[in-house]
């Protein structure tokens, strides 16, 4: 059973975010009658590879939330050191709360119910602008991305290519 409390939240953010919308994403739901699973559309950042681009991805939200995080999957081809293959984004504040079991990231890094779907998009909008290839969810693309940066960025200006291709 849903959280009243998560329906309360999650319904106070999609309309703040309709009244007040932030520069480089924007966000509806995919079904109206669903209010855990969100269409998001993320702005390439200015100034970076993926400048141009129109990047769609999906946002799912536990039953549980804000106590656990969303997932969020890009829809749209993305290449990318923090990006899964399958288009899930790796990225801390998206990571259960808690100590890391790997040790890698601090508690105070990791996912916290003060995270809003603003700052969640934020951080991602930020993830691409820098990514961390210290700690890859595509290994392939942050080998790439060390090793031989023509390469990452003809498949990055692909990717941005495409989607605009699918406006």
């Amino acid at each position: 059973m849903a959280s009243s409390q998560a329906i309360l939240l999650l319904q106070k953010q999609l309309k703040d975010l309709c009244k007040h919308p932030v520069d480089g994403f924007s966000a509806g739901l995919v079904d109206e009658k669903n209010i855990f699973e969100w269409n998001v559309t993320i702005i390439g950042p200015p100034d970076t590879l993926y400048e141009g681009g129109f990047f769609n991805a999906i946002m799912s939200f536990p039953q549980n939330y804000p106590n656990s995080p969303p997932t969020v999957r890009f829809t749209s081809d993305m290449w990318h050191p923090n990006v899964y293959s399958d288009g899930r984004v790796c990225i801390s504040i998206l990571h259960p709360p808690g100590d890391d079991p790997s040790g890698y990231e601090l508690a105070s890094e990791r996912w916290t119910p003060v995270h809003t779907v603003e700052s969640i998009m934020l951080s991602i909008i930020s993830m691409l602008s820098g990514p961390n290839d210290e700690s890859p969810a595509n290994v392939e693309a942050a080998k790439e991305w060390r090793e031989k940066r023509d390469e990452f960025k003809k498949k990055v200006s692909r990717c941005v290519r495409k989607s605009q291709e699918m406006l």
